[in-house]
């Protein structure tokens, strides 16, 4: 009776991969381009490339609406030559409640912020000092788990927090800029998950 009842009430993660290259190859409705984000070879096939001052992609879905925990991983390449603020993807509202993954640049290396704004509450996960190269490839995860709130850099934790949570209520998804376009990113993005549970790195896609 008991096992029947878990069964019955367990909810299953959802699981949503965008692979850039051909969201733009076939460019379903909903999706709008910035600029001319360019489709280039890399070492998972193929990527797309964004210059750092005009290059964006838009999608009018939001995938972590009403979620308390889920998990958002990137592979990508910040490239050198960029400004110092980056924004790569930006879910939610611009103003409103909100998630920003961005990077700070040095001529030679980068540091990653992942920043959550939900009514009252904002926290910014940051550090200056957890400096990384510039022009390679890099699998970065934020998850938040009901509050609790984790980044990673190639599977090894980097900074955690604390924030009293609440699920994003809607919105949209720009990726290479934030979504009122300033703060352009300069780089390469191959994939985007976005899973709907707290994942730990185990369980993270292979890069």
């Amino acid at each position: 009776m008991g096992k029947a009842q878990q069964t019955k009430t367990e909810k299953k993660s959802v699981t949503t991969e965008w692979i850039f290259s051909r969201l733009i190859e076939k460019m379903p409705e909903g999706v709008r381009l910035a600029g001319k984000p360019e489709i280039v070879k890399c070492k998972y096939g193929k990527a797309v490339a964004f210059n750092g001052s005009s290059d964006a992609i838009f999608l009018e879905r939001m995938l972590l609406t009403g979620l308390n925990q889920f998990a958002i991983e990137m592979i990508i390449q910040p490239q050198s030559g960029g400004n110092f603020e980056q924004r790569f993807l930006h879910c939610g509202e611009i103003q409103g409640d909100r998630i920003l993954l961005e990077l700070r640049a040095t001529q030679t290396d980068w540091y990653f912020d992942a920043f959550v704004a939900v009514g009252e509450q904002k926290c910014a996960l940051i550090d200056p000092n957890l400096l990384h190269p510039l022009d390679q490839w890099y699998h970065l995860a934020y998850v938040i788990d009901n509050g609790n709130l984790k980044t990673f850099v190639n599977g090894k934790k980097e900074l955690e927090g604390n924030v009293i949570f609440s699920p994003l209520k809607g919105g949209k998804t720009s990726v290479g800029v934030r979504q009122n376009e300033i703060s352009w990113f300069r780089g390469a993005i191959y994939s985007i998950r976005f899973t709907g549970k707290a994942l730990t790195p185990e369980n993270f896609m292979s890069y």
